[in-house]
């Protein structure tokens, strides 16, 4: 077994093999309600409720796109609400592409310490707004200001435009004087995919690496095979056909096997560090597995946490369960170890 490897899993009585989390209740606020929900019985997943409600707002694909994004937006930014100060946030254009960029700080942040986030959505919806109770989240935990990209979405620009401008913020970053040792690139879902294609292409165009990066619940193969797409269909939000949607409409015919669309299939062999987590509920929980286990052996130091009963996205909704504040606050540790070496 590779030095670098190490994987946890994460139970629902709190206990973790090899840590210790603090135990949390299995009742939860309901996402659009003050009223807590009833004990749930035997054999019941504790979060039918909440799953229920973000089930009913997933993206519909047969929506326009300007509908689709504004109820992603809507739903994201309720569910998503905090109280307290609110984050200073300035907007920087990045190239010429018309793509945005937003510096987040809190009072934790340290100036010299960034964390480079790509929003989740589907390479359809999501942007820095609908995301920001989560990078706020982030950079309180990581004590870093965040620097979240609005990159293109499809159908508008299909694969690779999400790609290129991912590469375009590192840059970006790089060129303006932010040192690539001390920043640490972070990504949910779709974000996460990102993540990697950055190290990808980074690596292919000789560009000075980061010491580290997270994925939370990344799409790293297009074909979503493995068992757990349909295993989990009844425990997760997301849906096979919103699966399906995704990959027609984010790569518009493009091979699904390209390593930039699907990373499972890309030469990884000299990416750094990777910091993932997954959901045991998650559609695609299996085909996170499968690249954590090729990364190993492609000799690249990663940590894998594994959260029992997780849905796709649970950091999301850090309101509604408590595992999501957790799984926030080890992506802030493991920021803040890296950006320490």
């Amino acid at each position: 077994m590779h030095s670098g490897w190490s994987i946890a899993i994460f139970f629902r009585n709190g206990c973790t093999t090899g840590h210790r989390t603090r135990p949390f209740s299995l009742f939860y606020p309901h996402a659009l309600s003050p009223s807590r929900p009833k004990p749930p019985i035997m054999d019941q997943d504790p979060h039918e409720d909440l799953l229920a409600v973000i089930r009913s707002h997933a993206p519909d694909p047969n929506k326009p796109a300007s509908v689709l994004r504004r109820e992603f937006f809507d739903f994201y930014t309720e569910v998503q609400e905090q109280e307290g100060e609110s984050p200073f946030m300035e907007r920087v254009m990045i190239g010429e592409s018309g793509v945005q960029g937003f510096w987040i700080s809190v009072p934790e942040s340290v100036p010299d310490r960034t964390v480079l986030f790509f929003h989740g959505g589907g390479f359809t919806a999501g942007s820095t707004a609908d995301h920001l109770g989560l990078c706020t989240r982030i950079a309180r935990a990581a004590q870093a200001r965040v620097f979240s990209v609005d990159y293109r979405l499809a159908p508008e620009h299909v694969f690779p435009a999400a790609v290129e401008d991912a590469v375009a913020a590192y840059r970006w970053l790089i060129s303006h004087g932010y040192l690539s040792h001390r920043i640490v690139p972070v990504g949910i879902s779709a974000g996460g995919t990102l993540v990697i294609d950055l190290l990808l292409l980074a690596l292919d165009r000789g560009l000075l690496l980061p010491p580290g990066a997270v994925c939370m619940s990344p799409a790293v193969d297009m074909m979503f095979g493995g068992a757990s797409v349909e295993k989990n269909r009844d425990y997760d939000w997301i849906s096979a056909a919103r699966l399906n949607a995704i990959r027609t409409t984010y790569l518009a015919g493009h091979d699904p096997n390209d390593p930039l669309a699907s990373p499972a299939h890309a030469d990884i062999r000299r990416i750094p560090r990777l910091y993932i987590q997954a959901g045991t509920h998650e559609l695609l929980f299996d085909g996170i597995a499968a690249f954590v286990k090729k990364t190993r052996w492609a000799g690249v130091p990663v940590r894998f946490e594994v959260w029992q009963g997780m849905f796709h996205c649970w950091q999301v909704f850090a309101n509604q369960v408590p595992e999501g504040q957790e799984a926030i606050d080890h992506v802030g540790k493991f920021v803040q170890d890296v950006l320490s070496r």
